[in-house]
């Protein structure tokens, strides 16, 4: 069975997904790859090494192959690639296609109202409902964009984006976390939609709360001395650091600028909390995987679209609505409560070892296909990647 994914370009966030599948498929598996990756991308440590994966072919560079790929292997992923002309060939021509993709409407469901947008998804959705055409949903709020239009009925699924799984001996990873006070990290671009703003605000309001704990006889009782570990950069980066000078948190603030992935996981490790406040602009978040696989207890806003499929809110992370008070309410519980952190911690990372990784999406993914392939019937996962949006 030839399976071929197509997208604009592989990234660390694919890879572990693309080598799961090339692990099960070996060369029956390819990525297609149809432009080279941006140089802001490639200069923030995205860049994958495609040319040493031995399933990645470059559009731009064996475009014949690439297209033949296209139109005969047994199943196509499509994700955005730039290249709808292509997918829409393998669609008419019947064939069986997963379209891979993040909301259509994360800036409002009243866009769908739109004349002109709604030809556009009566072109590349719509008009298929009917055929061997399926929807993995990268984000939770996908499936809602796509009944809104009435497409792919009873035909999307549950997926996502699947970083490098860590697994720890024993304590290994428990042990990497200090235990004389909280590190709590930020891990993203410095753009609104992240609002990394609220960390420097949380800086100042746990500061506040350790200050006032010192003056207290039981020092057991103590709020512990907390620093925040902004790993990232972009636009916001001068107003965040002035707005931590204006607020007397520089010594609490540490900023790294833009890091490689592998040296973010090592700075997660080491942290006890995840916070990750991103909006409804905010179309999967593999930072939040990261996270919960590196053992931090995680506080993330409700919109973003990994969240509801990854968090369930008091088990394993906690989620809070948009409101900057809920936030600090939450990491203030899990900086003075140990055993609570390191409960949601631990159920975090099981979450990510047992359910939501990249082998795991590629079995289910393969498990699909090949009942589709025999009855013609969707059977979906009872949960994680692949189970019914």
């Amino acid at each position: 069975m030839t399976i071929t994914f197509v997208s604009n370009y592989i990234n660390h966030h694919q890879i572990p997904f693309s080598n799961a599948m090339y692990a099960q498929s070996g060369e029956d598996y390819c990525f297609i790859q149809t432009e080279p990756m941006e140089e802001e991308r490639r200069n923030m440590g995205w860049s994958s090494g495609e040319e040493k994966l031995p399933y990645v072919h470059c559009l731009y560079e064996e475009e014949d192959f690439c297209i033949r790929k296209i139109m005969e292997s047994d199943c196509v992923l499509a994700g955005w690639s730039g290249r709808e002309d292509l997918i829409e060939q393998r669609l008419n021509a019947g064939k069986l296609t997963f379209r891979v993709t993040e909301r259509i409407y994360r800036e409002g469901q009243w866009k769908a109202i739109s004349p002109k947008g709604l030809y556009h998804k009566y072109k590349e959705h719509i008009r298929y409902r009917n055929a061997p055409a399926y929807l993995l949903c990268a984000g939770a709020y996908v499936a809602s964009d796509f009944r809104l239009i009435h497409a792919y009925p009873g035909k999307k699924l549950k997926f996502g984006y699947f970083p490098e799984l860590r697994t720890y001996e024993g304590d290994t990873l428990w042990e990497k976390k200090r235990k004389d006070g909280i590190d709590i990290i930020f891990a993203g671009r410095f753009i609104p939609l992240k609002h990394p703003e609220y960390m420097i605000r949380l800086a100042a309001d746990l500061k506040k709360l350790w200050e006032e704990g010192q003056s207290k006889e039981d020092t057991e009782a103590a709020f512990p001395q907390v620093l925040i570990h902004m790993a990232g950069s972009g636009q916001m980066e001068e107003e965040l650091r002035q707005m931590a000078k204006d607020l007397q948190v520089e010594k609490e603030v540490i900023f790294y600028g833009f890091q490689s992935p592998a040296a973010v996981r090592d700075r997660m490790e080491q942290s006890h909390i995840m916070v990750f406040p991103s909006n409804h602009l905010e179309g999967w978040g593999a930072v939040v995987n990261e996270a919960m696989n590196s053992g931090c207890a995680v506080v993330a806003c409700e919109q973003a679209g990994a969240v509801p499929y990854l968090i369930k809110n008091g088990e394993n992370g906690f989620i809070f609505k948009k409101d900057y008070k809920e936030l600090l309410q939450e990491v203030t519980e899990l900086v003075k409560n140990p055993e609570l952190r390191l409960r949601l911690a631990r159920a975090a990372n099981e979450t990510i070892t047992t359910c939501w990784n990249a082998e795991r999406a590629a079995l289910e993914l393969l498990r699909v296909i090949k009942e589709v392939q025999k009855s013609g019937k969707l059977v979906p996962a009872k949960e994680g990647p692949l189970s019914r949006a």
